[in-house]
């Protein structure tokens, strides 16, 4: 059974897998609007922000959320990661998550 503080880190396409779940998302920030941001997670993410989340546009992110039902992300602590980040790289990280769950999280 997977641990209820598992936080499986992934990209859009596997949201639909995990709504109402805590995890890790990897994008590059497009945009800012108050408390909301767009981010690019090969495929868009709408994010709500809290007040701690201080991201700048153009720059990578981890964002540690909870997946809404339209598959938005509350954003409950974001981690800057910088603009030098190779995303075909942190994606082949995330395939390699979900290729063997059951080490990173079980079954969603």
């Amino acid at each position: 059974m997977a641990d209820p503080l598992s936080t499986p880190r992934l990209t859009s396409p596997h949201l639909e897998h995990f709504t109402s779940r805590t995890i890790r998302l990897v994008g590059r920030v497009t945009q800012l609007r108050g408390e909301t941001a767009t981010l690019d997670s090969d495929g868009v993410v709408t994010a709500h922000l809290n007040r701690d989340a201080h991201l700048t546009v153009g720059n990578m992110v981890e964002v540690v959320g909870k997946v809404n039902s339209d598959l938005s992300v509350r954003v409950l602590r974001a981690t800057d990661w910088g603009r030098d980040v190779d995303f075909e790289a942190v994606k082949a990280v995330v395939d390699a998550t979900h290729r063997y769950k059951e080490i990173f999280y079980g079954e969603p």
